[in-house]
C-alpha cells in the first residue's frame, strides 16, 4: 500500500524506495526516494493515525494554513535574517489534492524534507540548547500574528492538563486499572505523586480563564527531536511535525521544550536515578527563546513560564501513566510496562524541577 500511495504524489522521477523513518509514537512515517536520470528527490510520507486524530482533515488544514503564512513571513524577512529559516510544505497529489485516502479509509500526506539538517534525541551541548530555544522563539514570533481562531483543533483537550486529569480519574475507575494499581508498587507511587499535585494541574487554565493568558497558535509538540539543526552551520533552521498545531497557550510549548531538552538522561533512560533538570541547558534555551520572545510575550506570559515547565512535565507523566492503566491505547510501546516507566521518568523530572525552582525563576527573570 505505501508504494502505491507514494506514487500518487506529484514528484518527478521513478519511485526507488519507501523506508520507515523515525520512532514517533503516533503516525507511521516513511522516507520516500524518487530518481530521474539526473536528480533525486526525497520526501516524508505519513499515514495519519485515525486512532489519535479523529478528524485528519483538521491537521491538514492547519498545516497548510500555518505554513503558507509562515513561508510568506520568512521569505519577506530573508534579507535581514542571520540564516535561512525553513518550514516544511505539503506536496500536492498528481490530481492537485493535499492528501490521499486509501481503500481502508486511511489518510496519507506527503511533506517536503528539510535537507542538510538533522534533529537529535538529546541536547548535545550548550550551543545546541541555545539554537533549540532560538528556533522555538522564531516559530512563535512567526505565527504570533496568525489569528488562532482560524486554526482547527485536531485534538480537543490536548495540552489542557485538567482534561487529562479527568481522563485519568475515569480510567482509574475501571477494573484493569484497579488491578495494576493494587499489585504494582511503582504504579501506586505514581498515583500518590499525582494526588499530591492535583490542584497545581489547574494553574495555566485558571490563568487563561481569568484573562491573564491568551490563545495563540502553538506547535503542540516542540520536543528536541522536532528541532532541525543545519548540518553545515550548526544553527537551528526549522521545527517539524506540525500535526499538533492548534490554538493554545505558548506556555505549553515553552514548558515542553524545556522538559524535552533539560533532562540529559533522555525520556527513555532505563536509569531513573540519572534524571535531573539541567539548569545550564535551561539558561541557554531561555536566552535563545527570549531573543524573539521579548517581542510578543506579555508580563503575565512571563510570570507563568516557570509553572509551564513544571506543569507540562507533570502532564506528560500523567498521560503516560493514564495510557499504561488504560492498556496502552495511545502511545506506541516496545515492551511491557513501557508507559509506566515513561511516567516514572517524567515524575522524577518534575521533582528535580521543583527542587531547582529558585534557580529556574532567577534564570527566567534574567532574560525577561
Amino acid at each position: 500500500m505505501k508504494y502505491f500511495v507514494a506514487e500518487q504524489f506529484d514528484v518527478a522521477g521513478r519511485l526507488v524506495s519507501v523506508k520507515e523513518h523515525g520512532d514517533g509514537n503516533v503516525n507511521d512515517t516513511y522516507i520516500v526516494v524518487f530518481r530521474t536520470t539526473f536528480s533525486e528527490e526525497k520526501f516524508i510520507l505519513q499515514r495519519i493515525s485515525s486512532t489519535v486524530f479523529a478528524e485528519p482533515m483538521n491537521i491538514i488544514h492547519n498545516m497548510k494554513l500555518l505554513t503558507e503564512h509562515g513561508h510568506a513571513k520568512l521569505e519577506a524577512g530573508v534579507d535581514l535574517a542571520d540564516r535561512i529559516w525553513q518550514l516544511p510544505k505539503l506536496i500536492k497529489t498528481r490530481h492537485g489534492d493535499d492528501f490521499i485516502i486509501d481503500e481502508d479509509g486511511n489518510y496519507w500526506r506527503a511533506i517536503s524534507l528539510i535537507a542538510s539538517a538533522h534533529s537529535y534525541e538529546k541536547v548535545r551541548n550548550i550551543e545546541h540548547a541555545f539554537e533549540v530555544g532560538t528556533v522555538l522563539g522564531k516559530f512563535h514570533e512567526t505565527v504570533n500574528d496568525l489569528p488562532s481562531d482560524l486554526l482547527k483543533d485536531p485534538l480537543p483537550g490536548f495540552h489542557e492538563t485538567p482534561v487529562y486529569l479527568d481522563e485519568y480519574d475515569k480510567v482509574c475507575q475501571q477494573k484493569p486499572a484497579g488491578k495494576l494499581l493494587k499489585f504494582s508498587k511503582d504504579a501506586d507511587n505514581c498515583r500518590r505523586f499525582i494526588e499530591q499535585r492535583r490542584q497545581f494541574a489547574m494553574v495555566l487554565e485558571t490563568a487563561k480563564r481569568h484573562g491573564e493568558l491568551k490563545l495563540r497558535p502553538i506547535h503542540g509538540d516542540p520536543k528536541i527531536s522536532n528541532i532541525m539543526i543545519d548540518d553545515d552551520t550548526g544553527k537551528g533552521t526549522c521545527i517539524v511535525d506540525l500535526d499538533t498545531v492548534k490554538p493554545g497557550l505558548v506556555h505549553y510549548d515553552f514548558g515542553d521544550c524545556m522538559r524535552s531538552c533539560c533532562n540529559p538522561a533522555g525520556e527513555e533512560t532505563k536509569n531513573i536515578s540519572k534524571v535531573i533538570f539541567d539548569t545550564n541547558l535551561c539558561q541557554a534555551i531561555t536566552k535563545g527563546y527570549m531573543g524573539f520572545g521579548r517581542q510578543f510575550l506579555t508580563e503575565s506570559d512571563k510570570y507563568y513560564l516557570y509553572d509551564s515547565i513544571r506543569l507540562i512535565t507533570f502532564e506528560l507523566g500523567l498521560r503516560f501513566f493514564t495510557d499504561y492503566l488504560a492498556g496502552n491505547v495511545y502511545f506506541k510501546t516496545r515492551y511491557d510496562g513501557h508507559n509506566l516507566h515513561r511516567a516514572r521518568v517524567q515524575f522524577k523530572l518534575v521533582e528535580s524541577i521543583e527542587t531547582r525552582e529558585d534557580i529556574i525563576r532567577e534564570i527566567l527573570d534574567r532574560y525577561r
